[in-house]
């Protein structure tokens, strides 16, 4: 992806090196990897259970809000970060204007390493990048991006901006009403239910990604060869599928929250070959 040189978004902020106090902090790795296999077993919001078991424990780390001392990888990442922020601006401002008829509000990027404290309860960078609804910001740890290439064998920078396209996919539906509909539908759901809710709301968003993807490079011709499948790639590498076999050695299909590496590959390419956002709707009957 050709990215460097271009605009960078002012919609960031940068909580590197900040450690929040009580909460998701007070765990231990040990019981991190505990919530987060509950989590994954059985297909509870591994934000809500982290701070559901967090909230109980009332030890406090200091504010720490020396200036973070980023290294060279660190200071690229947050720059490629800043470009693809940016473009996903672009792209979702001309579709809100053109398409929805209002104008489209700008999310925030929080960059933090370790744990933060979001609208949605205290969050550990294990869980990976995130949306938090109640205050529309996306948060990522950037030390994901290594994790991304060496656990789940997604390298590239187009699977790189694909995390950030996924979470702002997030975004646009929570705008559009989609996450608020969904929320209330899980309530009243089964729990395998609420999951297949959760399981469709994540498969859109992938789907947005891939409508950001073919819109940028219609625009801005930044596309490289390699970068479709390098999406593609770590679309497939977060499957519900392939990370529980990753955990488990065995998949339990009721318990998915996210979608199999085959449905989340699908939906990204349907938005990719499309463009358009109304063939995004996997909540119609008999959608794969």
């Amino acid at each position: 992806m050709e990215w460097r040189g271009r605009r960078q978004s002012e919609n960031v902020e940068d909580q590197r090196g900040r450690r929040i106090p009580g909460g998701a902090a007070g765990l231990s790795g040990a019981g991190i990897v505990i919530v987060l296999v509950v989590s994954l077993l059985t297909g509870q919001n591994p934000l809500a259970l982290l701070q559901s078991v967090s909230g109980s424990q009332s030890a406090s780390a200091p504010a720490d809000n020396q200036p973070y001392q980023e290294t060279a990888e660190e200071h690229e990442l947050s720059q490629f970060v800043r470009v693809v922020l940016a473009d996903t601006e672009d792209i979702w401002g001309e579709i809100f204007q053109k398409e929805v008829g209002r104008p489209y509000e700008k999310p925030i990027l929080v960059l933090f390493t370790d744990a933060v404290q979001s609208g949605c309860g205290n969050a550990q960078s294990q869980m990976g990048p995130f949306y938090c609804p109640a205050d529309h910001k996306l948060y990522i740890d950037l030390s994901f991006y290594q994790e991304l290439r060496s656990r789940f064998g997604a390298p590239g920078d187009f699977a790189q901006a694909y995390v950030i396209a996924h979470e702002v996919g997030h975004h646009v539906q929570n705008l559009l009403g989609v996450s608020e509909k969904a929320h209330a539908a899980e309530e009243k759901a089964s729990a395998s239910g609420a999951n297949a809710i959760s399981v469709r709301v994540e498969l859109q968003a992938d789907c947005y990604a891939g409508v950001w993807a073919k819109r940028t490079q219609q625009e801005k011709q930044v596309m490289e060869q390699g970068d479709l499948e390098e999406a593609i790639g770590a679309a497939q590498a977060v499957g519900d599928d392939r990370l529980q076999m990753q955990a488990q050695g065995r998949v339990v299909p009721e318990s998915f929250t996210h979608g199999t590496a085959e449905q989340r590959a699908h939906w990204f390419e349907q938005g990719f070959s499309t463009g358009d956002m109304k063939r995004c709707d996997t909540f119609a009957p008999g959608a794969p």
